[in-house]
This record gives structure tokens, sequence and C-alpha cells, in this order.
């Protein structure tokens, strides 16, 4: 249909995954797509060789998203290569998880790090473009544990709620300048990481899903189309729970 046609999107941690999903729709509606990933591996090059399939001009790049420096020079590259930054999706995560008082510092950090830095180091470096630009989308990928929390997860948790909050204190900066930032909260989304789950803990999430069923990586890449649009032109510091239900 067009959706982004002519637009240019950076989506951090595409390689594969829901980020995957996301570069491959919104290439789908006519964007061009810049992806980074920790290193540019076989995933990566197969993100690449699959979304210039939809026609549109994709590159990825070898970035550690913690890293203030290096998202700095990332972020200007891009611009470079591609001449805009339309959309920008911070969808770079790990987990670590463990009880809170078996919680290592390490665990902690690594997680607040990956997960909620990576988000401010980009927003740092694209939001002076899209001022420029005087237009632009973000979108945090959060998770409903960072609307209700969860057990085991405090650090996850803690940084997808920084997300949210991430979002929602930038669309109340830059709103005025044309800037939309909204966040996404996926539920139980079928990835590997989730594949790999006992089959007792998978069988338990379920249950607590009205739609009772797990969602596709493809249920959130549409979610992200419509942030990324201008069918969404009058949506900003919203959180979107994409979770069959999970979290009435």
């Amino acid at each position: 249909m067009g959706l982004l046609t002519g637009k240019t999107a950076l989506v951090t941690g595409a390689a594969r995954g829901i980020g995957k999903a996301i570069a491959l729709r919104f290439a789908e509606e006519g964007a061009n797509i810049a992806f980074t990933d920790l290193v540019i591996n076989e995933d990566a090059e197969e993100t690449i060789r699959e979304v210039e399939a939809k026609g549109v001009k994709c590159k990825a790049y070898a970035s550690n998203a913690a890293n203030f420096e290096e998202t700095q020079t990332v972020v200007e590259t891009v611009k470079a290569d591609f001449g805009s930054i339309d959309v920008l999706v911070n969808n770079a995560g790990i987990t670590k998880d463990g009880l809170l008082i078996r919680m290592t510092e390490a665990q902690w950090d690594a997680v607040l790090a990956v997960n909620l830095k990576s988000a401010f180091n980009f927003c740092h470096a694209v939001v002076p473009i899209m001022l420029r630009q005087r237009q632009g989308s973000i979108i945090n990928m959060a998770s409903v544990v960072g609307v209700h929390g969860n057990a085991g997860q405090a650090n996850y948790a803690a940084s997808k709620a920084g997300l949210i909050a991430l979002a929602k204190s930038i669309g109340q900066e830059y709103g005025p300048k044309g800037i939309r930032a909204n966040a996404i909260a996926p539920g139980f989304v079928e990835t590997a990481m989730t594949a790999a789950l006992p089959e007792d803990v998978r069988k338990d999430w379920m249950t607590k899903i009205p739609l009772r069923r797990g969602g596709q990586t493809e249920d959130i890449a549409n979610v992200a189309t419509f942030l990324a649009s201008e069918m969404s032109s009058y949506v900003s510091g919203q959180v979107i729970q994409v979770d069959g239900g999970m979290n009435m």
C-alpha cells in the first residue's frame, strides 16, 4: 500500500525476531531500512537479502547500542547513507532473569544498558535530525511486564517501564516540532527466545491469555507500521499493548 514510501526507518537489533519482522513489514510499505545489530553475521545478511527483495534499500550497521559514542557515529553514517531518518524503532534488548536478591549488579547493569540506555543513545542522536526535518516517529519496544512487572524480571521490567516513560517524555518535549513518540508493549510472542521455555511455563502463559495463543512477530510489526505511518499522525505518548488481552 506504500504507507511508508520515501521514508527511511532505523531499527535497532533487527537481525532476527521482532526487529526483523518490523524491518520486513516497513519494507513492504516502501520504507528504506537501516538496521543495527551487535555484529553483522549470517542472520543480518539474510535480513538484508529479504528486505532488498521488497524493492527497497537496506543496509546493516554493527553497533553496540549501549555505547553512546558508537551510537552517535552510526546515526551520522545512516543519515549520510540515506539522507534522512524518519522513523526510529528502539528494539534492541536482552534478558538476564533472576529473583531480585539473587540478581547480580552485572545482570542489572547489562539489561538496563542494552534495553534502556541504548534507546536514550539513539533518541539523543536521531532527535536533532528529526527536528531539522520537522517530523519523525519514534517507537520504543517495551513489554507488558513494563506495565505490570513480573517476578524474576526486575531488571527487564524496570528497563521496559523506562522505555514507556522515555517515549512519553519525548512526545511531550518534541510534539510541538512534529515528532511523535510511542511505545509498543508485546505480551507472549512466539520467538526463538520463547520457544526455548519449558512446556509447563508456556502452558501457564497461555492460560493467562484470553485469545489462548501466543502472538506472532508480524502482530507487533503491524502495530509498528501503524505508528510509523501517517495513519497515526494524531497518536503520541501512547502505550499499545499487543498481548492477546493478557493485561486486560
